[in-house]
């Protein structure tokens, strides 16, 4: 007998054992096996058959479960995962399994998370428009499997979902709850658990490994969590009866996986495991993705709008500050306008609290030296160093080189370096000087790196006990916070000049979400948006609150230039150390890919950051029509890498293939 299996690994295709006697493996299995003459891993088993290989096998050395870990579902999941986001089927599988569940150890078995039963409390009752939403949504669903709900921000939508939650339990299905940041399933498992109690199991990177292996077995006993809340890893569990699926802040680009491979959506990843399952969907965000809202429009989903505030609150008034004008009266107090400074004043005075979003860490993005222009760069990425003034060090965002601040110039040797720019560090740290009554707290990557800090950043604000909250992106991210009267955004104009064709749908999203953060309860708030394009569509649209605007402008601008969501895209990186081989290599991948696509070819191209980890990178996109077959067209690119890297001069390039890159 022989099995074949996936080992954890970037390898095309499986690896076929033999079965020695008294062992019986199964499909869904972990075994473990050699690999070459010294190497050992934890394998899974694929197939079980009595076909031989035209090779001689090795034997699996331990069958290491009594049932299988993996479902039958799983397994088609990660398939098409494979298939569709051009990896192998053993990087999903990395991907998937809790490291614990890799490694040749039996861990012990610990009490579950959710303990025993909590006191639970009941369910708040919807509005007339709250429940005039779900009968929607379930009308919606009677007709089709997935819905859009677009709802303002503190519109209710996380109470509909807690009601619709409850209607599948009671109907005996389980629920998976996507949410895009970690830092939200804080607050949100809060409230969930009031209700559902020892119910519910939370998944994510910020857990223990023995924790998340806790959550991975017990969907697979006789008594799983019923409700599953976590990030886009938890679209990977096993789930026997999903009844629903519920990706909240749908629009997110955190649900994308960057790298390592697979490099999936998990968004996406979700509609296909719910409609395998034949589950509903529900997608909900104050600012949809243009993908969704035009599948809405056109039919592909449901759609259902809840464009008003919870108890008629108002949504918040965007005052738009330009700050070229604040700096030419000479009116600014270095970065913040006079106006946003008064408003922080009377928030403070008020006992209220204020949300300040700069989407940069850091103290300042560059050190320039003001003699000769000098600025340190990454010796190992073509990125300038960022400067974090409480380490006392620059850093590079990209490899994480570190380095100390020089006192001179290594150029000139002058002592004229200044800073220029500003990140959330120097926001806190300039705040500090004009508000020394106010308690400050920052909340980005730097400060938010364990489990306990965020939540305590979290607790701490929510509880009052601090005044103003700098943070980045994190801060836009639904959150939701009882005392916030004022939100302000410092840099506006920055998240304009992206090279990339979502900047203006992303940068409305940001200050919408984030605006949206201010006045949620009981009184209407305010935002101060500074910006140095006052004339921007954007602007105005995030004034107006004017999603429908956006998503019109920009729907017509991406049909003229055939971007989605009139197409997919897939983008092809080639990296190597030497810039002339991995320009060489671009340009045959080029030709041979117009061969076969034509003028769906973009590039070759520099992307922004053109070396990255002492790696040169060039760019190659592909635009593929929406009638075509993706995982056919990932297959010919696959063929084609295959048969550029066949050719010794390239080798040792790397090419990353990228299916609808955010």
């Amino acid at each position: 007998m022989f099995c074949d299996c996936i080992l954890p690994l970037p390898l095309e295709s499986s690896l076929t054992y033999s079965v020695p006697a008294g062992l019986f493996p199964q499909v869904g299995q972990r075994v473990f096996v050699p690999l070459g003459k010294t190497k050992h891993y934890i394998a899974l088993v694929v197939r079980v058959h009595d076909v031989k290989p035209d090779y001689d096998t090795k034997d699996i050395l331990e069958v290491m479960d009594d049932a299988p870990i993996v479902l039958p579902s799983q397994m088609s999941l990660w398939q098409w995962i494979a298939d569709y986001y051009a990896c192998s089927l053993g990087e999903v599988f990395k991907a998937a399994i809790p490291s614990t569940l890799k490694k040749y150890v039996k861990p012990r078995a610990r009490r579950s998370q959710g303990g025993t039963l909590f006191e639970t409390s009941p369910m708040h009752a919807l509005s007339e428009v709250q429940s005039r939403a779900m009968e929607q949504i379930k009308a919606v669903w009677r007709q089709q499997p997935t819905c859009l709900l677009h709802g303002v921000t503190s519109s209710g939508k996380t109470e509909i979902y807690i009601h619709l939650i409850d209607e599948a339990i009671r109907q005996g299905q389980q629920v998976l709850y996507l949410l895009p940041e970690i830092v939200l399933t804080t607050q949100l498992s809060d409230r969930l658990r009031s209700v559902f109690g020892s119910r519910l199991g939370i998944y994510h990177s910020k857990y223990s490994d023995a924790q998340r292996v806790e959550v991975y077995r017990k969907q697979l006993s006789d008594e799983p969590y019923d409700i599953i809340v976590g990030v886009r890893s938890s679209v990977l569990l096993p789930f026997r009866r999903l009844g629903l699926v519920i990706v909240d802040e749908e629009h997110e680009t955190s649900f994308k996986q960057q790298d390592p491979a697979p490099r999936y959506n998990a968004r996406n990843v979700a509609l296909m495991m719910a409609a395998s399952a034949g589950a509903k969907t529900l997608l909900g965000s104050a600012t949809p993705s243009l993908e969704s809202y035009d599948n809405a429009l056109k039919g592909k989903y449901g759609l259902v709008k809840l464009l008003t505030r919870y108890e008629g609150l108002e949504l918040p008034e965007v005052e738009v500050v330009d700050m070229s004008e604040e700096i030419r009266r000479k009116t600014a107090t270095g970065l913040f306008s006079s106006r946003l400074l008064a408003e922080i004043r009377h928030t403070l005075s008020d006992g209220y609290q204020t949300i300040l979003f700069q989407n940069r860490r850091g103290y300042s993005p560059l050190v320039e030296c003001k003699t000769c222009g000098w600025v340190p760069q990454c010796p190992r990425c073509d990125v300038s160093l960022t400067f974090h003034k409480r380490l006392g060090r620059l850093s590079c965002h990209y490899c994480g080189y570190t380095t100390e601040v020089p006192t001179q110039c290594p150029q000139c040797e002058t002592e004229s370096l200044r800073t220029k720019g500003f990140g959330t560090e120097r926001v806190e740290d300039t705040l500090a000087q004009i508000f020394p009554e106010a308690r400050i707290q920052r909340m980005d990557l730097d400060t938010t790196r364990s489990r306990s800090s965020y939540e305590k950043i979290i607790e701490d604000f929510q509880e009052g006990r601090t005044d103003i909250l700098v943070g980045t992106q994190m801060v836009a991210k639904g959150l939701d916070f009882a005392n916030v009267r004022l939100v302000g955004i410092l840099d506006a104009t920055a998240m304009l000049c992206l090279p990339d064709f979502r900047a203006h749908e992303r940068a409305f999203q940001l200050m919408a979400q984030v605006a949206g953060r201010a006045g949620r309860h009981a009184f209407k708030g305010r935002v101060v948006l500074q910006t140095k394009d006052v004339s921007a569509d954007v602007i105005g649209q995030v004034v107006r609150h004017d999603y429908e605007a956006m998503f019109r402008s920009q729907r017509e601008e991406r049909l003229c230039f055939h971007f989605p969501p009139f197409c997919r895209l897939m983008d092809i990186y080639l990296k190597h150390k030497d810039e002339h081989v991995v320009e060489h290599m671009a340009e045959d991948m080029a030709a041979l890919m117009r061969q076969v696509f034509g003028e769906r070819v973009l590039g070759p191209m520099t992307p922004p950051v053109a070396r990255m980890q002492s790696l040169h990178i060039i760019k190659l996109s592909l635009k593929v029509e929406l009638t075509a077959n993706p995982s056919a067209v990932v297959a010919r690119l696959r063929e084609i890498v295959a048969h550029v890297k066949s050719k010794d001069a390239f080798r040792s390039a790397t090419v990353t293939l990228d299916i609808d890159p955010l």
